[in-house]
């Protein structure tokens, strides 16, 4: 699946641009006309435009050509292992096994070297893990290199060095303190090209790892785990979905809005230090498949969210049983101690750049999503002086469902509560 996101441009007099960023997109001039309209394009669409003699375009129709859903028309004739029908338990995880390993595999495509997130949660591990042994396979000469980030006592780093040991990679480890995370924040909302609270709080961590290894190595082909929360019902706020239906509903619902949320923060924050972020998790037939399936075998299960893909790799040894099993933990969340989380650092700063009269006057400043919180504000004000009058990027704000939150941060939950006291 390709993560590279689309805007295009249209002047009031009908010419249009297209570009992967939208800042290039706002610095265009045109003699005739000050107003531009830039806007995201829709994933799994094309349009059909009719070209004027001019060089002036109007828009004919917007064709919707694909969903999460559909299994890939070179399904037929890809070089995947035969997968055998049917539910059975041992047969799903086999085809699992067999379409996640493809998944990586036919992304080692590339002259430049290979690297790899680690964060030592499940996702990012499993591909670290099936990387390197890809890598072997391909018999790759150089060493694969993992990266974690995170603050003093930071659990993600701790997980990330056991899973580091056991698949034996080259491991390194980002320290970065809160000022420097705090520093960060102008140039991560500015390549982000969005307001979101969980999006910028999540992109600060990874906008500085991927600043390291562009400094520092010769990596440019990262892999990471993006896209599997959504996928496989990863989130906390899952074990509270009414039934496997509704919480199939929203798993496609979270996958149709990668591009507003998790994959916007994992492309802008990569490529703008000039890496290439490669996603197996969001393949198009390990995703379609797993979609497939039906909605009980996808739920939570015993109180752990991705049961059947923690199942799935069980026997493997791919990794340490308890990185296997261990609970979610927010990206944003798991760079910081559980004592002093990133998003209270946050709240903790803002709180001083923001007054009770800024928030007073918030719905009359902003009042396309008007942010609730101090902490939105600021993001908020930041976004409009590099996109002044691009609010409308955003639809909405990305919030956990079926549950009273009042923050995004999984630390806010009642079962992430009850997880770490486990």
């Amino acid at each position: 699946m390709v993560i590279r996101p689309l805007f295009k441009a249209m002047t009031e007099d009908g010419f249009l641009a297209v570009c992967s960023e939208a800042k290039g997109l706002v610095t265009l001039k045109h003699s005739t006309t000050p107003f531009l309209k830039v806007e995201p394009f829709l994933p799994g669409h094309y349009e059909v435009l009719d070209l004027k003699p001019n060089g002036k375009v109007a828009s004919v129709e917007m064709v919707k050509y694909h969903h999460c859903r559909d299994e890939p028309l070179h399904a037929l004739y890809d070089n995947v292992d035969k997968l055998f029908p049917g539910f059975e338990i041992e047969t799903v995880k086999n085809n699992l096994r067999i379409l996640f390993n493809n998944a990586v595999k036919k992304r080692l495509m590339t002259d430049r070297r290979i690297g790899c997130l680690l964060s030592g949660g499940l996702d990012s591990s499993l591909v670290a893990a099936t990387l390197l042994k890809q890598l072997k396979e391909a018999q790759i000469q150089y060493p694969l290199q993992t990266f974690a980030i995170g603050m003093e006592d930071s659990p993600d780093l701790l997980a990330a060095r056991k899973v580091a040991n056991h698949i034996g990679s080259e491991h390194y480890e980002v320290l970065f303190n809160s000022e420097e995370g705090i520093q960060a924040l102008d140039e991560v909302i500015f390549s982000l090209e969005t307001y979101d609270i969980t999006t910028v709080r999540a992109s600060v961590g990874m906008y500085l790892i991927s600043k390291y290894i562009r400094k520092n190595t010769d990596n440019v082909v990262i892999f990471s785990g993006e896209g599997s929360d959504e996928l496989t019902q990863g989130y906390i706020y899952f074990h509270k979905a009414p039934s496997p239906e509704e919480a199939e509903e929203e798993s496609e619902r979270l996958l149709r809005e990668l591009y507003l949320f998790d994959v916007l923060r994992a492309d802008r924050t990569t490529a703008a230090h000039g890496l290439e972020l490669r996603v197996p998790f969001l393949d198009h037939r390990f995703s379609s498949y797993y979609l497939s399936l039906p909605p009980e075998m996808r739920t939570p299960k015993n109180g752990i969210e991705k049961h059947l893909l923690r199942e799935t790799f069980e026997e493997s040894n791919l990794i340490p049983k308890e990185i296997l099993w261990r609970p979610k933990e927010a990206f944003s969340d798991g760079i910081t101690s559980v004592k002093n989380s990133w998003f209270k650092i946050l709240q903790e700063y803002v709180e001083h750049q923001v007054d009770d009269t800024m928030m007073a006057n918030a719905a009359q400043k902003f009042p396309f999503n008007t942010p609730k919180t101090k902490e939105g504000y600021y993001y908020r004000q930041i976004f409009e002086r590099h996109y002044p009058g691009r609010a409308d990027w955003l639809s909405h704000y990305w919030m956990p469902k079926w549950i009273n939150a009042a923050d995004p941060s999984a630390r806010t939950l009642t079962h992430y509560k009850s997880a770490t006291k486990a």
